[in-house]
């Protein structure tokens, strides 16, 4: 391609959220992003009316689909029908397409917090002295609670809830991904403050265990957050695979590795116009 890509960034820079200053990360992502395409923001309500002109749609930090969902799934629609290119790709198997993935990755036998979705299958959780219920559709702790063992027979899983044993964890921590490559990664050492991160050095085994979900997703390309926690006998449990939009604390990372994070970004999103 002679001329310069076409990209529509969609991003909600007025979304609060806790802990953390989605609309900061988009400003500095976008200001460099610009040296390599011809760019403009949209709010993720418009992107359906607005795709058209551009060679390639990256979501970004656009809030909890919650907020907005028939317009998500009008857009995702619409995206799907006319082979529009989204940035990342809408095939994604993990949070792009709501909780479903935990409960397929826990019947596989991946290192995952044990997830049922139904009476029958509670049997699956080891006991704890508490257990966490939340939609299969939630987002940002969004309708999350924290119930009793025997309050779990009578909650509503024909609303599509899911339930998992509260986990009695060390630390939780993040890997963050372009394409198949581990970026960098970071860590919340006091469980109570999940975004009070610091810089994480993975070894060899936590490099493993996070690309097995990232090959597990088969994205062809994009940006991934695979975020786990470490349990008190050492091992790792994935928490969530964030594929839709994740946060990505940029603003935590010594400049040199941030603006390597911006280049691979660049190289992935010029490879996906160009595929």
């Amino acid at each position: 391609m002679s001329r310069r890509p076409r990209v529509l960034y969609v991003t909600d820079l007025a979304y609060e959220a806790r802990g953390r200053r989605y609309c900061d990360e988009d400003i500095f992502l976008t200001s460099r992003l610009r040296a390599a395409f011809d760019l403009a923001l949209c709010h993720p309500q418009d992107a359906a009316a607005l795709m058209d002109g551009s060679d390639v749609v990256v979501v970004r930090n656009s809030g909890p689909v919650l907020g907005y969902q028939d317009a998500y799934d009008a857009f995702r629609a619409q995206a799907l029908e006319r082979g529009t290119n989204v940035y990342n790709p809408l095939t994604g198997r993990a949070d792009m397409a709501g909780k479903q993935y935990l409960l397929d990755l826990t019947t596989a036998g991946y290192p995952v917090i044990p997830t049922a979705d139904r009476v029958s299958d509670l049997d699956r959780l080891p006991a704890a002295e508490a257990y966490v219920a939340k939609p299969k559709r939630g987002a940002d702790a969004i309708g999350l609670r924290v119930v009793r063992q025997a309050e779990l027979p009578e909650l509503p899983y024909s609303d599509g809830l899911l339930v998992q044993p509260h986990i009695d964890f060390q630390y939780e921590v993040s890997f963050y991904f372009v394409d198949d490559a581990l970026q960098y990664a970071l860590y919340a050492p006091d469980p109570k403050r999940r975004w009070e991160l610091r810089p994480y050095e993975p070894t060899a085994a936590d490099r493993e265990f996070a690309r097995r979900f990232i090959e597990w997703n088969t994205l062809p390309h994009g940006i991934q957050r695979v975020d786990a926690c470490r349990t008190p006998e050492g091992g790792l449990l994935l928490v969530e695979l964030e594929d839709l939009n994740p946060y990505l604390s940029l603003d935590l990372l010594d400049e040199a590795t941030r603006d390597a994070f911006v280049a691979a970004m660049a190289e992935s999103v010029r490879g996906a116009v160009t595929r």
